[in-house]
């Protein structure tokens, strides 16, 4: 049995297939079936040791992105994503896998198009409330349709789709509160921010998390994620606006979390700050309020409605970036943490968004249309 991967080329499209790449190790060995030979194909590995933890062979292609605003790169791009079609054709019909779970995202055009041409059974994942163009497309195709939030089932066949929330890979999945504090040498009386804008960070939440230091930092520990890219800006910031602040120690700002750090910082928060992309899920996982900060929406066509679909879960409290300051972001935070029965309110509507078993859904059914492309 052979399962071939593919997904744009950021931790949202990326991390998901790991975790669907776990959940079928366990779905075989539940089965008594034989293991899957597993593939990734995409113009960059992303994260090399992921894939060989998880016994995943990558092929490299080549794949165009079409961007929505005007570039000469979208006409260069354009030749890229055809000839990322002819190497995509080729390698997946050597390859031959009995199904194609495809993610998204520009990359996933090529080897999408391949199973089309082939006749291999695919199957997608959308991340979004709306689907970005490559779902939109290979949902006229595909054979099951999996969603991350109900409302974009209205974009798709009601006869393929299923709503199955995101796969979150098992590392992350669970909050770890037991030698957290000791680790991340915080003190338990005081409540925590958890504040992530994703691994590359997000330069307009730093900035207003560093405006609005002296204020928190007499009240809060922080934990910063800052991005690997901005870490030397913002702990340099820091340094001088919390410069003679008796308090300054409780501002812990890091480039990138690993996955224990991950889990441990999540098992202390109070409250967590975070974008609008797939730490959504992990958030709802983990069962934490959360104040979510979109890209603008002409940035990103998928951030905004991804918030606010997540806010109806009663779960997060959204601000969007052009009404972002400190004012309003630091009397959020007091609102909530500050309020047990509007913090257990938010907790709640976490959990009750979350889909734990979302990976393992998924999973099933890539074995079972791989088992019936066998026959």
């Amino acid at each position: 049995m052979k399962i071939l991967f593919t997904g744009g080329g950021t931790g949202g499209h990326f991390y998901p297939i790991i975790g669907v790449a776990q959940a079928l190790d366990k779905v075989v060995r539940d089965q008594h079936l034989l293991p899957p030979d597993m593939y990734y194909m995409a113009p960059t590995p992303y994260d090399m040791r992921a894939l060989f933890e998880n016994n995943i062979v990558y092929r490299p292609i080549s794949a165009g992105k079409v961007r929505r605003y005007f570039s000469i790169l979208n006409f260069f791009d354009l030749f890229k994503t055809a000839w990322g079609i002819i190497k995509a054709t080729i390698a997946v019909y050597k390859l031959y896998p009995d199904v194609v779970f495809g993610k998204g995202g520009y990359a996933s055009f090529p080897v999408l198009f391949a199973a089309k041409i082939l006749r291999i059974p695919v199957i997608i994942h959308e991340s979004d409330s709306k689907p970005g163009r490559v779902n939109a497309w290979a949902a006229k195709f595909a054979r099951r349709i999996a969603i991350s939030y109900p409302t974009a089932a209205q974009f798709f066949p009601a006869d393929k789709v299923a709503f199955t929330g995101n796969p979150i890979r098992k590392e992350v999945s669970e909050p770890l509160t037991v030698g957290a504090h000791e680790y991340l040498k915080l003190k338990p009386e005081i409540p925590t921010i958890f504040i992530v804008g994703g691994s590359l960070g997000a330069k307009t939440i730093n900035d207003t998390i560093i405006d609005s230091l002296p204020t928190l930092v007499s009240k809060y520990q922080i934990i910063h994620q800052t991005g690997k890219n901005n870490f030397k800006e913002v702990s340099t910031t820091a340094t001088v606006v919390l410069s003679g602040n008796p308090d300054a120690a409780n501002y812990r700002p890091m480039p990138y979390l690993n996955a224990l750090e991950m889990r441990m910082a999540a098992g202390v928060a109070r409250l967590i700050i975070s974008r609008a992309g797939s730490t959504i899920f992990e958030i709802a996982a983990w069962g934490k309020p959360s104040i979510i900060i979109p890209i603008p929406i002409e940035v990103s066509h998928d951030q905004t409605s991804n918030a606010f679909a997540y806010a109806r879960s009663g779960g997060a409290e959204v601000i969007e970036e052009n009404n972002l300051g400190t004012h309003i972001l630091v009397s959020e935070i007091n609102r909530i943490v500050g309020d047990p029965v509007v913090w257990q309110r938010m907790a709640d509507g976490a959990k009750s968004f979350a889909k734990n078993d979302a990976s393992e859904k998924i999973a099933q059914e890539i074995i079972a249309i791989a088992l019936q492309h066998e026959d």
